[in-house]
């Protein structure tokens, strides 16, 4: 199909001969004025649509590096400089706006965009695109909804479980005080220290039934009987509670008539000295925390080592002149 502009020209050449030179010349003019504006017309468009590629390579590049603020900041410049590509232009800003990997995301903006191409770009090939994407945000919305009512209601559990777990452990403790407290007030006041050496266990007797047993901690060098001072070693015989002391470095104390006749007999024969101060104490000051752990070795220096809660309890059911029989 001709333009009117070819058209023109043919009329022109065709009117006759005589007027070949001042057509000439008209037709040289309209092609002097229309060829530059058609030029100008073209590289006006051609400059705007390198700038919009420009400008997009550079919203691409800031995507992929997971910018994606700096990448909607580009597709906003293009959408101001140049509304003939605001289709393609609001389709990338929503699939920016509902992308996973972006932590600001936002579903509201993104419907607005594909909203907007379905709403004033009946035309746009990205107009079907725009309708499916809403319809995925939807699903999406809705399936986020049910999965943050349900961590509520998890997160909602969990607090009921560690709140009925808080209250379980303070029944406990209240029951073990309890404990403590009744078998205080039932058991009679022991008469008899029994430790084993070999068993690592201290019990309590009442008129030879057990009140209750221990496991203790003994000398660095437990095997054997105590025979001089230094050594490291828990004695072994017949002795008594003789003197305690509530002021020890090692919680509390009770003293052992260590050393016996038998004990010194001993040493004097082979000429050292027996040595003294064994006691049935706690956990040296400011390491109670260890608490039972203490037990699971010998540290003593030949002394008999338990708990402080239970040194405690010891020192109430023991009075001062109880037997203390150590066996090996």
């Amino acid at each position: 199909m001709r333009s009117p502009f070819t058209l023109f020209i043919r009329t022109n050449t065709d009117a006759g001969q005589g007027l070949r030179g001042i057509g000439a010349h008209l037709c040289l003019s309209l092609v002097f004025i229309v060829m530059p504006a058609a030029l100008i017309c073209g590289c006006s468009y051609v400059d705007k649509g390198y700038r919009t590629r420009s400008i997009s390579r550079e919203a691409n590049a800031f995507f992929s590096r997971g910018n994606y603020e700096a990448s909607l900041g580009k597709y906003r410049q293009i959408l101001a400089e140049n509304p003939a590509v605001a289709d393609r232009v609001l389709f990338e800003m929503g699939i920016i706006y509902a992308h996973p990997g972006n932590e600001h995301k936002n579903y509201r903006k993104s419907m607005e965009c594909f909203q907007k191409i379905v709403d004033e770009y009946p035309e746009s090939e990205y107009r079907e695109g725009s309708q499916m994407m809403i319809f995925q945000i939807q699903n999406v919305i809705g399936k986020d909804r049910i999965i943050t009512a349900q961590r509520q209601q998890i997160a909602s559990y969990q607090r009921g479980v560690e709140e009925k777990e808080n209250e379980i452990g303070e029944l406990q403790k209240k029951i073990e005080t309890l404990e403590q407290t009744l078998f205080i007030l039932r058991a009679a006041p022991a008469d008899k220290v029994l430790i084993e050496k070999k068993a690592r266990r201290l019990t309590l007797f009442s008129n030879g039934e057990v009140i209750k047993s221990y496991k203790i901690a003994l000398g660095g060098d437990p095997v054997g009987p105590k025979e001089r001072q230094g050594d490291n070693k828990t004695p072994e015989g017949f002795y008594t509670i003789d003197s305690r002391n509530r002021d020890s470095d090692y919680h509390l104390s009770l003293r052992i008539s260590y050393p016996n006749e038998n004990d010194k007999m001993r040493a004097k024969a082979l000429g050292v000295s027996p040595g003294g101060d064994i006691m049935i104490h706690g956990i040296k000051n400011g390491f109670a925390w260890v608490g039972g752990l203490h037990a699971r070795l010998d540290w003593t220096q030949g002394c008999i080592a338990v708990t402080d809660k239970e040194i405690e309890e010891i020192d109430r059911l023991v009075p001062d002149g109880t037997t203390v029989e150590i066996r090996p």
